[in-house]
């Protein structure tokens, strides 16, 4: 099993309102099958929504799963953009 790296701040800000279930996955180091099997079972660690063939995560039910704060992740971000600017 290869390992999946998890989301990282920025990645996290960047999502757009609907994940595909493979990328709400990387949020617990999860890959595609895992996070199918825990989709359909009912078990993924946030709710997931079935559209059509495919399984779609909610960004905000995302960032509640993981206790993830969009507004401190910002602050992080340009505190270590500021730090490498002046270096």
């Amino acid at each position: 099993m290869a390992d999946v790296p998890p989301l990282d701040d920025a990645e996290l800000l960047a999502l757009p309102a609907s994940i595909p279930l493979v990328v709400a996955a990387r949020g617990w180091g999860l890959g595609r099958r895992k996070a199918s099997e825990l989709a359909r079972a009912g078990e993924f660690p946030c709710p997931v929504v079935r559209v059509g063939e495919r399984w779609r995560v909610n960004r905000t039910a995302l960032y509640e799963a993981l206790e993830f704060d969009p507004a401190e992740a910002a602050k992080r971000l340009a505190v270590a953009s500021a730090s490498s600017s002046a270096a």
